[in-house]
């Protein structure tokens, strides 16, 4: 198994400090745990070690300065509970299985018959309470 010698050697010119490559690679560590594909060939089996080797070979993209601060202005105005809201309405009866129409159909009819059940009872429950009381 190869090891990431230390000091690691990196290009200056893109990446200013090691708090900076750690940063990045930390980021990227995160999407392969998610399940990004690696973009380096490597005989490491750990993401945190293919974050570090793509890091190092500049092939991982990164913002700094003002664009990285605008970036994450951008990001936190973004809002994904409105974005999953927008998804559910998309949906059309046509992504719908022969089951959850069946289901949609039922349950608005138990909807119309516990109405009309209320109805019934607050039209003839009042004239049942006054004929009991002569």
């Amino acid at each position: 198994m190869d090891i990431i010698s230390l000091p690691i050697e990196y290009d200056h010119s893109k990446i200013d400090s090691r708090f900076r490559l750690i940063a990045i690679a930390s980021q990227r560590a995160k999407e392969l745990a998610l399940g990004a594909t690696p973009r380096v060939k490597t005989k490491s089996k750990k993401v945190t070690t293919i974050a570090i080797e793509e890091t190092i070979n500049n092939t991982v993209e990164f913002l700094v300065g003002e664009e990285a601060v605008k970036a994450r202005e951008e990001a936190s105005k973004f809002d994904y509970r409105k974005l999953l809201e927008e998804k559910k309405r998309e949906v059309t009866s046509e992504d719908l299985t022969e089951f959850e129409k069946d289901l949609k159909v039922y349950l608005n009819e138990r909807e119309a018959l516990e109405r009309d059940k209320k109805a019934l009872e607050g039209l003839f429950g009042d004239k049942q309470e006054e004929g009991a009381e002569e």
